[in-house]
């Protein structure tokens, strides 16, 4: 979950999904992403993301949503880019009756320990390459750990 669910989250679903694919585990995995916000509903990702993805063979078709009252009822790991998300999150948590998911940074996976995955949205395509990276050492630690 990022803000606006069109830079950091939509990396974070297209790594996660092509490594489980890749690893013959995506039966497993129900994997999405949305945003706190509101802004970007029904649009496709930034053009910088999609870009960047695509340098690294990954292709998606999201389309940005807003987190639902189901979504914290329905996932058991709600993972997101920074504080901020975080705080958001919990909040909207606390008013869900039966909340399920366990809600995290998740850059708190990071074997570099890069906590907080930055918004790209106003750098450059260098900031958009970081947000891979770390999207990819992030969801490998997050897919090895037991579950």
């Amino acid at each position: 979950v990022s803000l606006g669910n069109i830079c950091r989250s939509p990396i974070a679903e297209a790594v996660f999904r092509k490594l489980v694919t890749d690893e013959k585990v995506e039966n497993k995995w129900m994997t999405d992403s949305a945003a706190v916000s509101d802004w970007n509903v029904g649009r496709c990702p930034d053009a910088r993301a999609l870009s960047c993805l695509r340098n690294h063979g990954i292709e998606t078709a999201h389309k940005a949503r807003q987190i639902t009252k189901e979504d914290f009822q329905t996932f058991d790991y709600i993972l997101c880019m920074d504080e901020s998300n975080l705080r958001d999150l919990k909040r909207k948590s606390n008013q869900v009756k039966d909340c399920k998911a366990t809600i995290e940074l998740l850059g708190s996976y990071d074997p570099q320990k890069q906590l907080i995955i930055e918004d790209p949205y106003y750098g450059s395509e260098k900031d958009f390459e970081t947000v891979y990276e770390q999207c990819v050492r992030c969801c490998k630690a997050f897919l090895e750990k037991p579950h």
